[in-house]
């Protein structure tokens, strides 16, 4: 009973923050961890208390922060107990102590008094050199009383003290000048650091505030780190996919990301995770209903004429509605992955798509040319590679080809190992056509209560650059998955590749074409199904 009673005196001192010492402190972000959707922004509190219990009140926090996603910790000899959130932040007229800009208002003040001191200095000695030397051009003597030596003499004295003051408020006035310059760039520090503070006191003024209860053992410096959720902050995955094919074929895969956020403040410096995590998204499996069926008597069919008015009358008949499925949210398969920006990382709010690279890539690919003359004129340059062992996650590739843009594709989930095949636009000197000289309908003989179908296509690749290039021609026949229809095909040469991935029906071809050279595939397809029946 003796512990219970001494851990709830704890418990209620640090829940009772009306009761304690009152100390403001502001917080610094220093890490955040990025979600597709939202982030955990990670804030240190440094702040030196007495030792006892007090009401450490933290208000630079953003607006609309969840208070069930708010994790506290504190060095040892600093306890936290309960908190609470004030959307609506400081009471009119409150103020937080900003030790950081004070330091800086300071010191900016110190500096602009201390030149304005050095420049007054020498504004003094200015004026007593243009004093004395006024002084000396306004001695006046009598003639009567000076010989002409004497007279002499004392010109030549005025002559040469007048020419030194000269010379004094010339070298003082060159002195001048950085010092006039000196103070204008003071006060402009001056101005700056005043501004800052009084922006931040305004950031302050429409900031939620938080309050904490702490209970420092020994005064000292105490260090709390806060972390909470901001819903308005993404990003996702972009690449810059650039292929070199001499003098040997190179793929180099950049990766970065676009970063987004609103959430009112700035990320300055940070450091900066991205995870593929979305604590957003749906957490638990789809619950599952009891699915009631029931069978009736079917319903007469009610004309359509007796149906309007029917339901014009209010006497249509009420279907009963079928339960809508619960569609669950496209989510990466796998464990999270993280990626970590390998600097410290500035984000302001309200920036779109900052762009942020991370590491490079690089892959041996084999390249061919595609061809395709069903439908192209040209030939397509593909690369094909191996990932390595770290996945690709979805995201737009920008495809480059000797460092040139060549276009863009969507670049889907690609696990570690899994094979990558990349476009990099077309090859204008090889030049694709697909000739159909017969395609003839109808009974052929063979048959005589069937119909039959006969095709014929000239596939033709000519090569008008000044390169071999390994071409990859690819073409189709149609294919059956009914006894009724029997489908055969002839071709010439024959394909060395037939229904790649199991894609039925597709045929390839693999050479080498040099400059100037032309290859000529031909293909027949032989379609016969039985009478009474129509070809689909």
């Amino acid at each position: 009973m003796r512990l219970f009673s001494s851990v709830s005196f704890l418990v209620l001192t640090l829940a009772a923050p009306a009761l304690a010492e009152v100390v403001s402190a502001g917080s610094t972000i220093t890490a955040v961890t990025l979600f597709p959707e939202g982030a955990e922004v990670t804030r240190r509190v440094q702040v030196d208390l007495p030792a006892g219990a007090h009401e450490l009140r933290i208000a630079d926090l953003p607006q609309g922060i969840d208070p069930g996603l708010i994790r506290l910790a504190a060095t040892e000899g600093t306890g936290l107990g309960a908190f609470s959130v004030q959307q609506d932040g400081l009471a009119p007229g409150e103020t937080v102590a900003l030790p950081a800009l004070d330091q800086a208002v300071a010191a900016a003040r110190a500096a602009r008094d201390a030149a304005d001191q050095a420049l007054g200095a020498v504004m003094a000695r200015i004026a007593a050199a243009e004093a004395r030397e006024g002084f000396l051009r306004g001695l006046e003597t009598e003639g009567g009383s000076q010989t002409p030596e004497g007279l002499a003499a004392m010109a030549r004295m005025v002559g040469v003290e007048v020419l030194a003051a000269r010379q004094e408020i010339l070298a003082l006035n060159a002195e001048r000048a950085p010092l006039d310059l000196a103070l204008s760039e003071a006060d402009a520090r001056l101005a700056e650091t005043l501004a800052a503070r009084d922006d931040a006191r305004t950031r302050l003024a429409d900031a939620a505030l938080l309050v904490v209860a702490v209970s420092q053992q020994t005064a000292g410096p105490a260090e709390i780190t806060l972390r909470h959720f901001v819903s308005d902050a993404t990003w996702r995955p972009v690449y810059d996919v650039n292929l070199t094919r001499k003098p040997a074929p190179a793929l180099i895969l950049t990766r970065g990301v676009l970063v987004s956020q609103n959430s009112g403040e700035d990320w300055r410096d940070v450091a900066l995770t991205l995870s593929t995590s979305r604590p957003s998204d749906q957490a638990a499996p789809s619950e599952l209903w009891p699915d009631l069926r029931r069978v009736e008597k079917p319903r007469p069919v009610m004309p359509l004429a007796r149906a309007a008015e029917a339901e014009m009358m209010g006497d249509a008949v009420a279907l009963e509605a079928a339960p809508v499925p619960m569609v669950v949210a496209q989510m990466l398969e796998g464990e999270v992955v993280q990626y970590r920006a390998p600097m410290p990382v500035s984000v302001a709010t309200g920036v779109q798509d900052l762009r942020i690279a991370l590491s490079e890539l690089a892959l041996t690919p084999e390249v061919e040319a595609r061809a395709v003359p069903r439908y192209d004129s040209t030939a397509f340059l593909m690369a094909h590679a191996v990932n390595g062992a770290e996945a690709l996650l979805p995201g737009t590739a920008y495809l480059l080809r000797d460092g040139v843009l060549v276009g863009s594709t969507d670049l889907g989930l690609i696990a570690a190992g899994d094979k990558i095949d990349l476009p990099f636009g077309p090859i204008d000197g090889l030049r694709l056509t697909r000739e159909m000289p017969r395609n003839s309908e109808g009974d052929a003989g063979f048959f005589a209560s069937g119909t039959a179908r006969k095709e014929a296509a000239v596939l033709r690749v000519e090569n008008l650059t000044d390169e071999v290039w390994p071409i990859h021609l690819v073409d189709q026949v149609p294919y059956s998955e009914q006894e009724e229809l029997e489908i055969s095909f002839v071709a010439t040469p024959a394909p060395d590749e037939t229904d790649p991935e199991g894609r039925r029906g597709l045929l390839g071809w693999h050479f080498d074409l040099a400059p100037g050279d032309t290859r000529e595939v031909t293909l027949e397809a032989d379609l016969r199904w039985p009478s009474g029946m129509e070809l689909r």
